[in-house]
C-alpha cells in the first residue's frame, strides 16, 4: 500500500502548486473535479460499487460544477 501511496504525494503537491497561476474558473475546475473525485469513490465504496467508476464520475460532475461556480465568480 506504501507503494501507491508515493505517487499520489506527488500528484497532490505538484497540483497544488500549479494552480497558483490558473484563474478563478480554472481553479475552479481542478478543485471541483478534485473534491467530486474524493466524493464519489466514497460513496461508490459506501454503496458497494467500483470506487473508480464512482471517481470518475464524480469528478466530471464536480469538474462542470466547479467551474460553473468559477465563471459565476468572474463574472461571465
Amino acid at each position: 500500500m506504501r507503494k501507491l501511496a508515493y505517487p499520489f504525494i506527488v500528484v497532490a503537491l505538484s497540483s497544488s502548486v500549479a494552480c497558483t497561476n490558473m484563474n478563478p474558473e480554472q481553479q475552479g475546475t481542478v478543485t471541483g473535479a478534485g473534491l467530486g473525485a474524493a466524493a464519489g469513490a466514497g460513496i461508490a465504496a459506501i454503496a458497494g460499487g467500483n470506487g473508480w467508476t464512482g471517481a470518475a464520475i464524480g469528478a466530471v460532475a464536480g469538474g462542470v460544477a466547479g467551474n460553473m461556480k468559477g465563471r459565476e465568480q468572474q463574472g461571465y
